[in-house]
């Protein structure tokens, strides 16, 4: 199974993370290696009734039961990416975020309105660069988060002035897609399946491409309405495939965690699945709110 739709992990270094090392094979007519012919005791054990090489010696027999009933090293110990570290990386990611959030709330609506446009900006070279990063860098992540805290936050204060209540109705519903996804990722009732993901990258492309033509028209004054080509109908038809590509991008996020978790993944990568998580966070947020913008601008 591929590790997922989102370009963060489909990176050389966490494709490289997440595959099992190749197990060496001796030459032909050789002993398999980590094998020994019969009748010898493996390196490190010596033969039946000899002391044994880094056997311990004057131990007594609580010293030895204590040893061996101590548990064994678990993943974390052996600095490989758990869920746990996942959990905590995308809270830390999260928090960063609502911070960068919190300041548009203490300034006026110009300057979040500027704040906005900054944070965008920012986060969208922050993106690039820590999507095409080989290795995950905390620092260059957090501040990501941060600036794309100012943009929600802005992008928020602007549209609540707008239409009052959008934005907790938004978080409202980002956090209950989230968690409907995630229950039904981890009832086996949703998975991603290669057909599916075909489907999804087909449709992302196609929903790219609107987006552009849809911006530069905009821009261009072509169109008057406040979200251009996606007002109306059309765009509450839109917002709704979004909103669904989006939750299908979550469930290839909880994929690629998976399988870092199971293939043993080093531990710092956890900051690239944090990372790819709280990316899909942000877009699922920004189409909930302009499309309860658009459905409170038609009433």
């Amino acid at each position: 199974m591929a590790l997922g739709g989102n370009p963060i992990f489909n990176g050389k270094s966490f494709r490289g993370a997440t595959q099992a090392p190749p197990v060496p094979q001796a030459p032909y007519g050789h002993q398999p290696y980590g094998q020994q012919p019969y009748g010898q005791a493996p390196y490190g054990q010596a033969p039946y009734g000899q002391q044994g090489y880094g056997q311990p010696q004057n131990m007594t027999d609580e010293q030895l039961r204590q040893m061996y009933n101590q548990p064994a090293a678990g993943p974390a110990d052996t600095g490989r990416m758990t869920y746990d570290d996942v959990i905590i990386k995308t809270a830390a990611c999260l928090g960063v975020l609502l911070v960068g959030a919190g300041v548009t709330m203490f300034v006026g609506l110009g300057l979040a309105s500027m704040l906005m446009i900054v944070g965008a900006l920012g986060g969208f070279v922050l993106a690039l660069v820590n999507t095409f990063k080989k290795q995950p860098s905390p620092a260059l992540i957090l501040a990501y988060a941060g600036l794309e805290g100012l943009f929600l936050g802005g992008l928020t204060r602007v549209l609540d002035t707008m239409y009052p209540g959008v934005g907790l109705q938004a978080v409202i519903g980002t956090l209950s897609v989230f968690t409907v996804t995630l229950l039904l990722f981890k009832s086996g009732k949703v998975r991603a399946t290669p057909k599916a993901m075909k489907f999804f990258m087909i449709a992302l492309a196609g929903y790219a491409l609107f987006s552009v033509v849809n911006l530069v028209m905009m821009l261009t004054g072509l169109t008057s309405e406040p979200f251009g080509l996606r007002s109306g109908i059309i765009g509450v038809v839109i917002g709704i495939l979004a909103i669904g590509l989006a939750a299908f991008s979550l469930v290839m996020d909880f994929t690629s965690i998976e399988a870092g978790v199971q293939r043993g993944a080093p531990q710092r990568f956890s900051w690239t699945a944090a990372f790819g998580l709280t990316v899909t966070l942000v877009w699922l947020y920004v189409e909930i709110i302009r499309l309860l913008a658009i459905l409170r601008g038609e009433d």
